[in-house]
């Protein structure tokens, strides 16, 4: 079979979808590996230089959805910062989506999950650092910690600033069906972000109820698992034995195999892969155009923790 050719694929390949009234393509770039080489814990900081010519390197092959937090940052480096300072003026069709509810403090201690009065200071921290008037996609990232009914509190705050043309568009994360309904009742939601992929697949509900809702899913550690986000060439799981099958078949990395999985569960989800490597970044996007067929899917159906169904 022929398997798609890193250097030639744009974003491009994997169509778009709609995230409000904004139109992006299904493979954008998660920031957060941009600041470390194990994410914004206690990693090594990349190379300034390579993170931002990475970001560049993204938009100039048509990626448009951007992911990012002002809580994904190292000892030496802020994904917004980098972000500013590679990609502003930003192109009028760049979305970037960021994330308020969880905090660190300035030594990179976590902080209790924001109430909603501070949910205003959250979002003009992401303003104040990626040097913008306003932001295209806000998502509500809800904590263990979040109590009952407290979903609908922190959505009307985040619906107020809204109104005020701070935030274009609301989304949450980390969320049961209920949450999410939760949510709906107090402002338009277009998007879920939860942990999916081939290594968990506990939110496969909640992606076809998405589906039906026509909002976007949008999964985070789908290439990696529970944890860890890769790069394409490097994701744990690779001796795992449907995926390594379906990889030799297509000639590609399990990585791209996880990826294209990821996509083929609708049109309406979208991926992040995170990296801050450009060799990685063009394999990630060229798992867009990777076609599983249906002997691929069902083989890969039967691999893995839990079931479709699960």
């Amino acid at each position: 079979m022929t398997s798609p050719t890193s250097h030639s694929v744009t974003a491009g390949a994997a169509g778009t979808w709609r995230l409000g009234d904004m139109t992006v393509r299904r493979i954008g770039l998660g920031a957060m590996r941009l600041t470390g080489s194990a994410a914004f814990h206690n990693g090594v900081p990349r190379d300034r230089g390579q993170a931002l010519a990475v970001l560049r390197r993204a938009v100039e092959l048509g990626v448009d959805h951007i992911d990012t937090a002002a809580f994904y940052f190292s000892s030496l480096r802020s994904a917004n910062e980098l972000i500013n300072r590679a990609l502003a003026p930003y192109p009028d069709d760049l979305v970037i989506a960021t994330k308020v509810g969880p905090g660190r403090d300035p030594s990179g201690a976590w902080l209790p999950a924001a109430r909603p009065d501070q949910l205003r200071g959250q979002v003009e921290e992401n303003l104040r650092q990626l040097g913008r008037d306003h932001l295209d996609l806000v998502n509500l990232r809800v904590m263990p910690s979040v109590p009952a009914g407290g979903v609908a509190e922190r959505m009307g705050a985040l619906e107020e600033l809204r109104a005020a043309g701070l935030i274009r568009c609301l989304g949450v994360s980390n969320v049961t069906s209920a949450q999410l309904a939760e949510a709906r009742t107090v402002a338009p939601v277009v998007c879920v972000q939860n942990m999916f992929g081939l290594g968990d697949r506990r939110s496969a509900p909640l992606v076809r109820e998405c589906g039906e809702l026509g909002i976007a899913f949008v999964p985070f550690y789908s290439i990696a698992g529970e944890g860890r986000e890769l790069g394409a060439g490097t994701a744990p799981g690779d001796t795992d034995e449907a995926v390594a099958a379906v990889a030799a078949a297509h000639g590609v990395s399990a990585a791209q195999v996880r990826l294209a999985w990821t996509l083929r569960q609708g049109p309406h989800v979208l991926a992040i892969p995170g990296t801050g490597d450009p060799d990685h970044l063009a394999d990630n996007l060229a798992a867009g155009a990777l076609r599983l067929t249906d002997e691929d899917m069902a083989l890969l159906g039967a691999s893995g923790p839990a079931g479709p169904d699960a």
